[in-house]
């Protein structure tokens, strides 16, 4: 994909995604999500403030979380997700527009995050929310090279992922084979993607996953 078709791609995401949250129920909005320790509200906080982040505020908020990275993504979203609902989903609408990127990330970046995020919020809800093909190749292939906080290459390490339904593959050693949407929620760190899998390379995936 070219830069204006993942943003293109991005944009169409993010619309989705407001839709989906616009619909929704106040208990729904309450539900875990595939992350652990995140709410849907959590989840989609998060995606809110997708395009406000600067560099400054990134600095400030990753010594408030004292140096954690993980800890600083979480507590950010926590604490945007006491707005009302109606505001987090208006600014998920808002930026479906905005070509505007958090500090060291690139256009794939969000691609991933409005992808991945949706199948955290979908899944629990047993809704679903099916990826487009092309988007999810990109950032299945994007994640597998990206390394941070991932890491992907070295924890399927030994590994040989095939996707079924795209021309996509990446590792070598014993096969893992499912939908690009399961193999970019696998190399994003999601449990739920293993009942999807299957191959000799599924034996062992819970644990590389822990």
């Amino acid at each position: 994909m070219n830069r204006e078709e993942i943003w293109a791609a991005v944009e169409t995401e993010r619309h989705g995604l407001a839709d989906l949250l616009g619909a929704l129920s106040p208990g729904d909005w309450e539900r875990p999500s595939l992350c652990a320790g995140w709410r849907v509200r959590d989840v989609a906080a998060h995606l809110a403030l997708a395009t406000s982040v600067s560099t400054g505020r990134a600095l400030v908020e990753l010594v408030r979380a004292r140096g954690s990275f993980d800890r600083m993504i979480h507590d950010t979203a926590v604490r945007h997700a006491r707005r009302p609902t109606a505001e987090i989903v208006e600014q998920i609408r808002a930026s479906a527009v905005s070509r505007r990127l958090a500090p060291s990330t690139k256009p794939l970046d969000p691609l991933f995050d409005a992808l991945v995020h949706g199948q955290d919020i979908a899944v629990p809800l047993g809704i679903e929310r099916v990826m487009p093909l092309e988007p999810a190749r990109a950032a299945a292939d994007h994640i597998w090279h990206r390394g941070f906080p991932f890491f992907a290459q070295r924890r399927f390490r030994g590994l040989r992922l095939v996707a079924t339904d795209v021309d996509w593959s990446v590792g070598e050693g014993e096969v893992v084979r499912g939908s690009i949407q399961a193999l970019l929620l696998l190399v994003g760190g999601r449990p739920a993607a293993l009942p999807d899998l299957s191959g000799a390379g599924t034996a062992g995936l819970t644990a590389r996953l822990s």
